[in-house]
């Protein structure tokens, strides 16, 4: 294809994955790819790859107009501004404005499931920048991304050592996708050439208890591990005591709240329609991981 693709955060674990596989692709040019990062110079192997790199911040609209001039097909991966509310909100708002400004024909971004209705805090930054999406009328694609597989490891080797889980999220399912998985969905949706816009939630294709994620994990790893339920302010305590800081704890609570109230048990094809690939199921995920879970 002959249009040339931006991804913004290029450094990030998601942005890379979704370089990696554009390239792989073998669909798009390097030429055609353009990565921008605050820091330019750590995408130092892409651009010895052939892929155009430029700086660019989201707390600097001047950077971002800059670093899109040209750019056919914008791909903003949402920043992880959660220390200071409404600061997200602003660095995406900014960049949709530069998109607009420099031109850009489609406009995509990754979002999270059920914004509209999620518990979590920073679900109206992500409502939000759908919003000012659509209103520049510039055709868009919004992934919804599920949560990652990955981020059981924010509880589960800690869980392991202890053969505890801790938990608020009740009877609440969650389908994981791999961050892998969503990143080959990306790219090919930004490598597409869709005119149409389109929303899609990017979810693995079977929804899991804690329970049953912890028996799972059992089985992988050989190891016990018990859920004990807890309220949301038995968490936040135990949070606390943990040392997590203050400003995240109630971002933390609230995943297992959004799960225990069904805002997020949504089961979709859309990630394998997609990327027209198999997904990682849960246990070939964590049988993958068993290192990092064992620690």
């Amino acid at each position: 294809m002959s249009e040339t693709l931006l991804v913004t955060g290029a450094t990030g674990q998601l942005g890379r994955l979704v370089l990696d596989e554009l390239l792989a692709s073998g669909k798009v040019s390097p030429a055609n790819i353009i990565a921008t990062s605050r820091d330019a110079a750590k995408l130092a192997d892409y651009a010895a790859k052939g892929v155009q790199t430029r700086s660019a911040s989201f707390d600097d609209a001047a950077s971002l107009e800059a670093a899109f001039k040209g750019a056919d097909r914008i791909l903003i991966i949402s920043t992880d501004a959660l220390d200071e509310p409404g600061k997200r909100l602003r660095q995406h708002q900014t960049a949709v404005a530069a998109a607009q400004k420099a031109g850009a024909k489609h406009i995509l971004y990754t979002s999270m499931p059920n914004p509209e209705t999620s518990v979590i805090p920073f679900a109206p930054d992500h409502l939000g920048t759908e919003n000012a999406i659509k209103a520049t009328g510039i055709p868009y694609t919004i992934l919804r991304n599920g949560w990652y597989m990955e981020n059981l490891f924010m509880a589960l080797p800690h869980a392991l050592a202890e053969g505890k889980w801790y938990s608020a999220s009740g009877e609440g399912q969650l389908a994981h996708i791999a961050r892998k998985d969503i990143a080959k969905a990306t790219a090919a949706a930004l490598a597409s050439g869709a005119s149409e816009s389109a929303t899609y939630t990017l979810t693995g294709e079977t929804k899991y208890t804690v329970n049953e994620i912890a028996a799972t994990v059992s089985k992988v790893t050989g190891k016990p591990l018990d859920v004990v339920h807890v309220t949301d302010e038995q968490l936040a305590g135990g949070l606390k005591a943990s040392g997590l800081p203050d400003f995240l704890i109630p971002v933390v609570v609230s995943f297992d709240a959004n799960t225990r109230e069904g805002h997020i048990e949504l089961v979709t094809d859309d990630a394998r329609t997609l990327s027209g690939d198999k997904l990682a199921t849960l246990e070939s995920f964590l049988e993958a991981s068993k290192p990092a879970l064992l620690g």
